[in-house]
């Protein structure tokens, strides 16, 4: 695992996404910090492992890692920072595909990143960056490339360990702070993918929504909306209202293709019961894509994951272009 001691600065301006509250919202995330700790990302430079197999062998790309850049703040502005501990957990999501017996599949402890390997940023806060190559991800489980295929995931979990002995992560953190403005997930999970063509799946679509509502449309069925690259090549997205019947402020959605296959990963609602973290999903039954044709695609995904409002439903949207 490489640390950089590098600062970057915070894009100007930044945008809090909520239905209608979005001065509570506010409230209550900065009370939340006023008595716990975050970890910021503040730039996700890379974050998937593509593959290339020919003749049975398993190649890597060199730019196979998790590159992230974080920043810390607690009650005391960054004082109360001791370190940061990382994980990383094996998900095989391609049980038919490669063999993955000999994997190491319980959370595995990669390194931890010391105080001294943080430095102020332009706020005043801690930050960092850091960068964990595929490899290290692959050796610490017990596998080889040879063993992963497209779906497989590996998720690196941080803990943030303060002077006080307080620890938090993702078991601790609420979904008001995994998401939104402060954006601290505790977690990343990075993709084993296929390359897929920059010039593919992106502009404008039009969206419609082939399964039956759940509790109106999922997102603006029958709009067009412009689909962009995400922070991979093999990751989309759009900016869509959530529930449009109740809210109307804009949420980015994201998808991966992941080797023939377009899997949602987890993600939040800024339109729920509750929290609206964990969110969306993948499903057991993810739509599938033909790389040389991007005129039409569909994205299947599972509605309201953790039944923040009603039982978890199976979501289908066509992408026509346009």
């Amino acid at each position: 695992m490489k640390f950089k001691k590098l600062l970057f600065p915070l894009l100007a301006g930044c945008l809090l996404f909520s239905c209608d509250e979005d001065d509570k919202v506010t409230t209550v995330v900065q009370d939340t910090v006023e008595t716990g700790a975050i970890l910021r990302t503040i730039e996700i430079i890379e974050n998937s492992i593509p593959i290339a197999i020919e003749n049975g062998q398993t190649t890597i790309a060199d730019s196979a890692m998790l590159s992230i850049i974080i920043e810390e703040q607690d009650e005391q502005q960054g004082a109360l920072l001791q370190s940061v501990d990382v994980y990383t957990i094996f998900t095989d999501g391609s049980p038919d595909t490669g063999d993955t017996t000999a994997a190491i599949t319980d959370e595995v402890f990669l390194g931890t990143i010391p105080l001294d390997l943080f430095e102020t940023g332009p706020f005043g806060l801690p930050r960092t960056s850091f960068e964990i190559q595929a490899s290290e991800l692959i050796s610490a489980v017990n596998l080889t490339p040879d063993a992963l295929f497209g779906g497989d995931t590996f998720t690196t979990r941080l803990a943030l360990n303060l002077t006080d002995g307080r620890v938090f992560s993702t078991d601790n953190a609420g979904g008001i702070v995994t998401g939104g403005f402060f954006n601290s997930p505790f977690q990343y999970s990075t993709p084993v993918v296929c390359n897929l063509s920059t010039d593919s799946f992106v502009g404008e679509y039009l969206i419609e929504e082939i399964t039956p509502y759940v509790d109106g449309p999922t997102f603006a069925d029958g709009s067009v909306v412009e689909v962009l690259i995400g922070s991979t090549d093999t990751e989309r997205l759009f900016f869509t209202p959530n529930y449009p019947d109740y809210c109307s402020t804009p949420n980015d959605f994201n998808f991966l293709f992941v080797c023939g296959e377009i899997v949602v990963p987890i993600q939040e609602s800024n339109c729920s019961c509750s929290s609206g973290a964990d969110y969306f999903g993948p499903t057991d039954a993810p739509a599938n894509y033909d790389a040389n044709d991007d005129t039409v695609f569909f994205v299947t995904f599972e509605n309201d994951v953790q039944s923040d409002c009603a039982s978890p439903e199976i979501t289908t949207y066509r992408f026509t272009k346009q």
